[in-house]
């Protein structure tokens, strides 16, 4: 079954060529020009992923995308912004609603295509329990095992879904509230420092040969999994 994607683009022309090259590479692409069109399309079946023009009529992408990730039946959708802007301020105010990333105008198909199969491997190993790797670390949902290079290591509960969530969705910049809500669950009230207490626990769990670096604080704006120097 061939995933669905909305699109939400309101030049005609942007739009349809988008379109096109979903459905050349056997995506099916579902289309809305506003805002109003897009909510009303928000329904199931719910579309796998959203590609969401930043400047809408009748309410901006920013707008959406919020509404989409405060929606209990929405919010695991996951979002690409198609926009011009390049600035970073932009593109965090993106991040900090829930995007999982961007595609910056004029984009070639081939870019397009890459980032959406790209947020789908990350958004699906959460769903499908599959085993992740990430550079020597591995993590197994199913029988709840964690390893760094083969050598088995001892988590705590939370400290294992944190870890798988991060493992999950790397590269992402994640609020207090967004861990939160994904750890924990919105039905449990918990402070928002225990996400950091968690954090430090994590990283102890994990230090040895370098992998506590990986779980990196993003200074205002929360914590990030990720290889690469922060």
């Amino acid at each position: 079954m061939s995933r669905q994607i909305l699109v939400v683009e309101d030049e005609t022309a942007i739009r349809e060529m988008i379109t096109f090259v979903l459905d050349q590479n056997g995506f099916n692409a579902i289309e809305a020009a506003d805002y109003e069109q897009a909510k009303a399309l928000l329904v199931d079946p719910l579309p796998d992923l959203v590609l969401l023009d930043w400047m809408l009529p009748g309410g901006s992408g920013l707008k959406i995308a919020r509404e989409i990730k405060l929606q209990e039946y929405t919010k695991k959708i996951p979002i690409i912004m198609l926009t011009a802007r390049s600035d970073e301020d932009d593109k965090v105010r993106g991040f900090e609603v829930g995007v999982d990333d961007y595609v910056t105008k004029p984009f070639s198909p081939k870019e397009l295509i890459a980032r959406i199969k790209a947020v789908i491997r990350r958004v699906a190993p959460t769903s499908l329990e599959e085993v992740i790797e990430f550079k020597g670390l591995t993590l197994d949902p199913v029988s709840h095992r964690v390893k760094i290079n083969g050598n088995p290591i001892d988590l705590g509960p939370t400290e294992f879904k944190m870890l798988h969530f991060f493992m999950a969705h790397p590269e992402r910049v994640y609020s207090r509230e967004q861990l939160l809500d994904n750890v924990w669950g919105t039905n449990v009230y918990v402070e928002d420092r225990t996400v950091d207490v968690h954090i430090r626990r994590l990283r102890k769990s994990i230090t040895g040969q370098g992998h506590e670096e990986f779980v990196q604080t993003v200074r205002g704006a929360g914590y990030r999994f990720s290889s690469k120097v922060s």
